[in-house]
């Protein structure tokens, strides 16, 4: 950031999924200039201590509260940096920060806001079990605290029939450890029982665990709060490796033409 001292800005920053060594040098050194950080608590955590910033952690369900306070203290000319896990931009704080601006303080929209983008839980994912993005995919949300269920249900639906390949982003939490199994139960009634499934917990950290299995097998047991799901296509395969090493998954760039076996 290149901002006289006592200007003040906003930058909303992803820290990637969890490992220091994924955060981009962009973020790393927005941080090291911010006066304030501001973010869920767990996240504000993982930024290294430093003199002369002042943390502002937050519950997880806070997050117009959080952004309304990031624009305040913007605007008081304070260097503030908002961070989310992943990418920012990426069923994250960016939205929550520009939902904020929209519906409060008209002076807030002259502010100096940036987005820095960060290695989203998605593609970091994908890179432990090999390609499985490599083709048309989608992104869908379990979580309900922000649209109804029956919306979730209908977008994943007409996602499977369309033959994407689907990441399932927050599929279960402590208030939440239903609605991954009813997804597993709602996509096996369109994709074939031997689709891959990739589970993904915690990559890049020391505890990390990525399994794959078919999606008849897939336990919605094996994910916490820490995994994505990754539901492969018709189209996705797996490539069997020696000596018990964990098989790649892959989607190829192109797919057959309409009615083609």
């Amino acid at each position: 950031m290149t901002a006289p001292a006592d200007t003040g800005w906003l930058v909303i920053a992803g820290l990637g999924p969890g490992a220091a060594r994924l955060v981009t040098p962009e973020v790393s050194d927005t941080l090291a200039a911010a006066t304030d950080l501001v973010g869920y608590g767990p996240y504000v955590a993982r930024v290294p201590a430093r003199e002369n910033v002042v943390r502002h952690g937050s519950d997880n369900r806070e997050e117009i509260d959080r952004a309304r306070l990031a624009l305040r203290l913007a605007a008081e000319g304070r260097r503030v940096a908002v961070v989310s896990s992943g990418d920012p931009g990426v069923f994250a704080m960016a939205a929550a920060v520009f939902e904020a601006m929209e519906t409060g303080d008209p002076t807030w929209r002259g502010l100096d806001v940036r987005v820095l983008p960060g290695v989203t839980a998605m593609t970091a994912a994908a890179a432990r079990a090999g390609a499985p993005l490599g083709h048309d995919f989608c992104a869908v949300n379990l979580s309900d605290n922000l649209k109804p269920w029956d919306l979730v249900e209908r977008r994943l639906t007409l996602a499977a029939e369309a033959d994407f390949v689907i990441a399932l982003y927050n599929p279960v939490s402590k208030a939440r450890p239903w609605q991954l199994g009813r997804a597993l139960e709602l996509l096996r009634t369109v994709r074939a029982a031997d689709a891959p499934v990739v589970f993904a917990t915690a990559v890049s950290e020391a505890h990390e665990r990525v399994d794959t299995v078919r999606l008849a097998d897939a336990d919605p047991t094996r994910a916490d709060m820490r995994t994505l799901v990754i539901v492969g296509s018709s189209q996705t395969r797996l490539i069997v490796r020696p000596g018990g090493r964990a098989a790649f998954v892959y989607t190829p760039r192109s797919a057959p033409s309409a009615g083609t076996s």
